[in-house]
């Protein structure tokens, strides 16, 4: 589904999956399936009717917190306050299916996440190195 400049009041949740240098990689961590991860989150995206989408990007920063995922707040959930929310240590099937059911709620700012899955939240690279200098 594509989302030109007009349509970006009915965006959805979008799940950026990191797939960078760390991310991803059997090196960083033997024994995930990774490309089962990515497969079951497209799934999910394409059963939702449009309800959240999935995409991939390089490195997102905090590579010592692989696997990193970014769930992105619709339109409506950023209206409502919901704004990105950094997911770390993002591997296994329980956070997955944690993930895939908080994007279909609505994600940030229209759903609650599961408590799971907050205990995983992260602080945005930036964010972080910007407290650190307070």
């Amino acid at each position: 589904m594509t989302y030109g400049i007009g349509a970006a009041g009915s965006r959805p949740c979008t799940v950026v999956v990191c797939r960078g240098c760390c991310c991803g990689s059997p090196r960083k961590h033997p024994g995930t399936d990774h490309a089962w991860q990515l497969e079951r989150l497209r799934a999910g995206s394409a059963a939702s009717g449009g309800r959240f989408t999935v995409r991939t990007t390089d490195c997102l920063g905090p590579c010592d917190q692989a696997n990193v995922i970014v769930v992105q707040p619709s339109a409506a959930g950023r209206r409502a306050g919901g704004r990105a929310t950094w997911i770390g240590f993002a591997i296994g099937d329980d956070c997955t299916e944690d993930l895939l059911r908080w994007a279909e709620a609505g994600g940030p700012g229209v759903a609650d996440p599961p408590a799971t899955l907050e205990l995983q939240f992260v602080r945005p690279p930036r964010e972080a190195r910007t407290r650190a200098r307070r």
